[in-house]
């Protein structure tokens, strides 16, 4: 994993092929979301056809409308290839499926954007559980990175990226709606 500090600089740029939520083929890249004045909130999972990642996927998917009511784009990142993708967003969920996504996931299979963002597993060949968010300016705003057995929070995600957008100091445990910190 890289021992550089990643947070308050620029976010390493990406472009990678994706199964968009139509289920068609395409690209997605940091500098798309920047030129839509965008926030972006990427992460990474291990693999297709897991336990664990459909958890975190779904609800992800699930509270997508208000992650987009607050101009934020998800990306959902494997080494796994676009035809993997596919097969398992066309694999319902009462079979271990994904159903239908409302964001993309992207297939990083020369593993170059896991490096990049510090979470490949070099020797599986699989990225480790990395959440970013990346400010419309493509600044690295918020980076956690979890062990593959313990899935993510998706309100703290929604709280996080809510009180970044304040551009304020909040306080431990501030929810939105409360009062932020004065200088």
């Amino acid at each position: 994993m890289s021992d550089k500090r990643m947070v308050a600089k620029q976010a390493p740029r990406f472009e990678m092929d994706a199964v968009m939520p139509n289920k068609e083929f395409s690209k997605v890249s940091l500098e798309d979301n920047m030129k839509d004045d965008k926030w972006t909130v990427l992460f990474f999972y291990p693999m297709d056809f897991t336990h664990v990642c459909p958890t975190e996927i779904i609800s992800l998917s699930d509270r997508y409308e208000k992650f987009d009511d607050l101009d934020a784009e998800i990306i959902g990142v494997s080494t796994d290839t676009i035809h993997t993708h596919k097969a398992w967003i066309n694999t319902s969920r009462d079979d271990n499926g994904l159903g239908e996504l409302k964001y993309p996931l992207a297939a990083d299979t020369n593993h170059i954007v896991s490096r990049e963002y510090g979470v490949l597993i070099e020797e599986e060949g699989i990225a480790l559980r990395g959440l970013f968010i990346i400010s419309p300016e493509g600044e690295l705003m918020y980076s956690v990175v979890n062990h593959n057995n313990v899935g993510r929070d998706v309100d703290e995600t929604l709280r996080v990226l809510q009180a970044l957008q304040t551009g304020e100091l909040c306080p431990a445990n501030w929810k939105p709606g409360q009062k932020t910190l004065s200088l």
